[in-house]
């Protein structure tokens, strides 16, 4: 996110945010601790209090990217021009499914449909969840975000692997 972006929202770019945490002594805190620091001490609401504390982390090598403190996380979107009710069902029916994403063994934890759904991915240790978003009346997007990845390798192999997925989702139903 640029500074000009940060600014806007929060009145300070990245390295004043970050000269503040230093001078509090961040760099000994916890993630916690610095959020608390934040919301105490700093009109800029919980969104923010968090992106400032994980960019900072990020900045000093305490934490990489895509990672959180359940595992590693990544997300991937993309627009497909077809209906909302059409994309979600590509999804969401098995047989539609095996089209485009040919690994099986997904469990469906809960679904809202044309909405969302809650998936445990076929290691039966990541999570999913898909989310569905109307762009027009023939126009979607569908959103994965998928969690408790182990390390910064399997976010970056996952982030490929469901960019690809969904291009392959939106060739069939394009």
């Amino acid at each position: 996110m640029s500074d000009e972006a940060v600014k806007a929202k929060t009145g300070k770019k990245w390295d004043q945010w970050f000269v503040i945490l230093d001078k509090a002594g961040a760099k000994e805190m916890s993630h916690q601790d610095i959020v608390k620091f934040l919301n105490s001490k700093h009109d800029v609401g919980p969104w923010w209090q968090q992106m400032i504390t994980v960019s900072y982390e990020q900045a000093l090598g305490l934490r990489e990217k895509h990672e959180k403190p359940g595992g590693y996380q990544i997300s991937v979107s993309r627009t497909v021009n077809v209906p909302l009710a059409k994309l979600y069902k590509a999804v969401e029916n098995g047989k539609s499914r095996s089209s485009w994403l040919p690994e099986g063994g997904l469990a469906v934890r809960k679904a809202t449909p044309n909405k969302s759904m809650r998936v445990t991915w076929s290691d039966g240790k990541t999570s999913l969840e898909i989310y569905f978003l109307p762009k027009g009346a023939a126009k979607s997007q569908v959103v994965v975000q998928h969690s408790k990845l182990s390390d910064a390798e399997a976010a970056a192999k996952m982030k490929t692997f469901w960019g690809q997925a969904l291009d392959r989702l939106r060739e069939i139903l394009e």
